[in-house]
């Protein structure tokens, strides 16, 4: 019986595997289906809580993680800084709802190579991975000229007023209060007692020149709705 000497075609190269971590079920399926357009890409896992996301990393290991900044269970600049430690080589790309110009540099600082809005999700999204898997960092353009002035010893990075003042604790915080939540549903939310909270408010309201609850209230709620303070 004849043979082939044809030899075998090799195997195709593996694919990068990617991780969603994101509590949104909906967003993670579109986002899925968007990265699975390109054949290189494929989803190896998803997560909605910060330590399924944690657990699911250490069991899949995947070559990119993609994460939101809001989780019911968490603050995502805390996951970001969790991953950095546990996972020091793993580059993860933040999408998000929030302004770029308020969270970018935070998201950065804390570990993550790159920063997607939701709102430009379709565009860039495809871009931003193959330039972190790359070694690369992405931002937006505007974003990245900030960046430069800012390390060429320009003016810092604008972050609204008076938020520049804000550690990241305080920051999420602001994020919940203006999102309707309690200080008791606040705390519960962090893993923080409410006298934690509550300190956290009294911080607040120090810092953005606010002289009561309400007030701050309010405030919060302002720039959730508008990205405004006033």
């Amino acid at each position: 019986m004849p043979t082939s000497n044809n030899p075998a075609p090799p195997p195709p190269p593996p694919k990068t595997r990617i991780l969603l971590v994101d509590d949104h079920t909906l967003l993670r399926r579109g986002l899925a289906a968007l990265i699975e357009t390109d054949p290189d890409l494929e989803i190896c896992g998803e997560a909605a809580t910060r330590q399924a996301g944690l657990d699911a990393i250490a069991a899949s290991q995947p070559d990119l993680v993609i994460a939101d900044l809001s989780l019911k269970d968490s603050d995502g600049l805390e996951m970001i800084k969790d991953i950095k430690l546990r996972f020091p080589l793993l580059p993860v790309l933040v999408l998000s709802m929030h302004e770029e110009a308020i969270y970018a540099e935070r998201a950065l600082r804390a570990g993550a190579r790159g920063y997607v809005t939701k709102q430009e999700l379709d565009d860039t999204v495809l871009i931003a991975i193959r330039r972190l898997l790359a070694g690369e960092i992405h931002t937006s353009e505007t974003m990245g000229r900030q960046f430069i002035r800012k390390f060429m010893g320009g003016s810092t990075l604008r972050k609204g007023p008076g938020m520049d003042l804000l550690s990241d604790r305080e920051l999420e915080v602001f994020r919940l209060i203006g999102s309707g939540k309690t200080t008791r549903e606040i705390a519960q939310t962090l893993h923080l007692s409410v006298k934690t909270i509550e300190s956290y408010r009294e911080h607040l309201k120090a810092k953005l020149e606010l002289s009561s609850g309400p007030d701050l209230s309010r405030c919060a709620i302002l720039w959730m709705e508008t990205g405004r303070l006033k």
